[in-house]
């Protein structure tokens, strides 16, 4: 599970975040992040910004997540200045080329252009990007690359602003998330024996050690097969695989966030019942 993420040496006390509605709490993180990457200058990556917030009185911490160098952290000095160059630029869901430099947990900005590419979120499609991007900053550690992830992510973008099934294609990227940060692996997998579920069969899933047969003492969600195996091919057509993989998503996400509170999951809970 070492791809858990928290948020060490980059305090966010008070702070108003500037691209999302709900600031992501580092203390509600429930790992430790990778040591900094001994990268001193970084040119023309890929990224998007996730989340930023003011520092000292013309700057931002901005969270990124990079392509080829996982989520890192980056101070934008002079960002909040009414002619910087950054000012329009520095947005969520924004593809961007991305220039900086440094060693330490936090690095330092040089530039960034907007490259285009995507079309707009809007309405319950952006409520869902902040949704993307509060699981990322939670639950992505610094400092670990995952290229396939930041590829799901761009096509999920994607995808939602095309107006394709928001339950479906949130399901799909927290399934890759998971795998990603090195948890909940492969849940097609018994490990009672050690074979593949079987469709027409009752499951848990332990967060700690996988899928195994439910028990009648069980309180944890309990899962056909048929889910399980319709998850890992990522095939939502079936109605009992939304029901049953949203509410098994729920659970294990909130074990892996310690208790944590996602602000945007509730939300959209509260409007879409994802």
């Amino acid at each position: 599970m070492s791809g858990i993420a928290s948020e060490p040496g980059v305090p966010m006390p008070g702070a108003t975040p500037s691209t999302s509605p709900s600031s992501p709490s580092p203390s509600a993180s429930p790992r430790r992040s990778r040591s900094a990457a001994p990268d001193s200058r970084i040119i023309g990556q890929p990224a998007f910004v996730l989340h930023s917030y003011p520092h000292k009185e013309t700057s931002l911490i901005i969270d990124l997540l990079s392509r080829d160098h996982g989520r890192i952290a980056l101070v934008a000095k002079g960002a909040k200045r009414p002619h910087s160059k950054l000012r329009g630029v520095l947005q969520t869901f924004q593809p961007l080329s991305v220039n900086w430099t440094g060693k330490a947990e936090v690095r330092t900005l040089i530039a960034a252009e907007w490259v285009g590419g995507l079309l707009p979120l809007e309405k319950s499609a952006l409520l869902c990007g902040f949704y993307l991007n509060e699981l990322l900053v939670k639950l992505l550690a610094r400092d670990d690359p995952h290229p396939e992830l930041f590829d799901h992510y761009v096509a999920t973008l994607n995808q939602l602003a095309h107006g394709e099934s928001p339950p479906i294609v949130l399901r799909q990227f927290e399934r890759a998330l998971l795998k990603a940060s090195g948890v909940a692996a492969d849940l097609t997998r018994c490990i009672a024996g050690g074979g593949m579920v079987e469709a027409d069969r009752i499951y848990v899933v332990d967060p700690e050690h996988g899928t195994r047969p439910a028990l009648a003492a069980d309180v944890w969600p309990r899962i056909h097969g048929k889910t399980l195996l319709d998850m890992e091919r990522e095939d939502y057509r079936d109605s009992t695989t939304q029901t049953q993989s949203k509410f098994l998503m729920r659970f294990l996400l909130a074990h892996y966030l310690g208790g944590a509170q996602l602000n945007t999951r509730q939300i959209l809970i509260d409007l879409m019942q994802l």
